[in-house]
């Protein structure tokens, strides 16, 4: 038996990491500006994290939701306390994707209403309901196509209202920053229009930070550039540096009942424990502040590129835009500069380093990205 040949692979085998450093088999050291798409958050192999994971599992492993886990209200109240969300409730899954298909069937119970509204460039994951919502047509299996997935135009309050006036829409989901469709920046205006929007309407607004949330932007979440409250919180890539764990964060006013929602592995011991620790080492270490200010950084640097058509992003989360296809820029960067970068479509780099990235690492990446643009414009 193979593996299912679905992914386009680097010939690179990391076998060992460390902060923002990868090493493959041979001993190559790479500068990890991607963070396995966003999901390192405090650096590869934090030795807190490893002593939280290492900690827990000589003592349980895992058990399922029907008993009690201290370590899911420690997560919830730690949670609460650095995002600034600590009057909502936390249901725990086990991917973004996931967070995204309860957070749409929870919007869907409550309301009686059938129908989703999402934006073009959009992406909200892979499984039923996340990918109808997704504006990539080709992920999309004809099982997956409904009626009941409505796109509109990005930023654009009018044509939202349009269709949400019908009061057909149990929600309206959008990015705090889009990632995979660009690194594009929902206007704080159009963010708060969609949340007066929903109120008047009796829709729902799902915040997908699955992304952009977790101290990327600069901001705990996305959306906290904005003075937008949404309904729904999804969250999922930087939670637990790499151990699979999603959430859905949920507005103090949705009542629970007895099954409405679960899962198997979700909020089990170990992903907990990891969570915990992400969360302790981005309060200990300052790692939003960190963000901001070298992402703030590097975009001031970036700018300065006149071969660049557009930079774009806040935070760690930044897509850098040019005129013709950048898979040289991209395979020089990896192959002859050791760095590893992101796309987000054929001309579109994008950088999703941890959350620990410093100014010296920072400096060498403007330094050999200058030196491959040179080469290759």
């Amino acid at each position: 038996m193979e593996p299912f040949k679905v992914y386009s692979l680097f010939d690179i085998t990391p076998v060992r990491a460390k902060g923002c450093y990868l090493w493959d088999e041979k001993g190559t050291c790479y500068l990890d500006l991607y963070g396995g798409h966003a999901v390192i958050s405090i650096g590869h192999s934090h030795p807190h994290y490893i002593t939280k994971l290492t900690d827990q599992l000589n003592k349980i492993g895992f058990y399922s939701n029907s008993v009690k886990n201290p370590l899911q209200y420690e997560m919830a109240e730690k949670l609460g306390k650095l995002s600034g969300m600590e009057d909502y409730q936390l249901f725990l899954i086990n991917s973004g994707a996931e967070a995204n298909e309860n957070a749409i069937k929870l919007a869907s119970f409550v309301t009686g209403r059938s129908e989703i509204l999402s934006f073009s460039k959009c992406f909200h994951g892979r499984t039923s309901g996340a990918v109808a919502v997704t504006d990539i047509p080709k992920i999309i299996a004809p099982i997956n196509r409904t009626a009941n997935a409505i796109l509109s135009p990005f930023n654009d309050l009018k044509a939202a209202e349009e269709k949400l006036k019908t009061k057909k829409f149990a929600a309206v989901i959008i990015e705090g920053i889009q990632g995979v469709g660009g690194i594009h920046i929902p206007e704080p205006s159009f963010l708060e229009g969609l949340g007066e929007l929903c109120k008047k309407y009796g829709t729902f607004l799902i915040m997908d930070e699955v992304q952009s949330g977790y101290g990327r932007s600069g901001k705990f979440f996305g959306f906290q550039h904005s003075k937008v409250k949404p309904d729904l919180i999804t969250t999922a890539k930087g939670m637990a540096d790499g151990f699979p764990m999603g959430s859905l964060l949920i507005h103090p006013d949705i009542q629970p009942w007895s099954g409405m929602l679960g899962t198997t592995f979700g909020g089990n011991y170990l992903a907990c424990a990891a969570a915990i620790a992400v969360l302790d080492v981005m309060k200990d270490e300052n790692l939003i502040e960190n963000a901001k200010i070298m992402g703030d950084f590097l975009l001031e640097k970036l700018k300065e590129f006149p071969q660049i058509k557009e930079v774009r992003g806040k935070g760690l989360m930044i897509g850098i835009e040019f005129d013709k296809p950048m898979k040289a820029i991209r395979e020089k960067l990896l192959y002859e500069e050791h760095i590893f970068t992101g796309a987000a479509g054929p001309n579109i780099l994008r950088l999703l380093p941890p959350l620990i990235l410093n100014k010296e690492q920072a400096l060498f990446f403007i330094e050999k990205f200058s030196k491959v643009i040179n080469e290759c414009y």
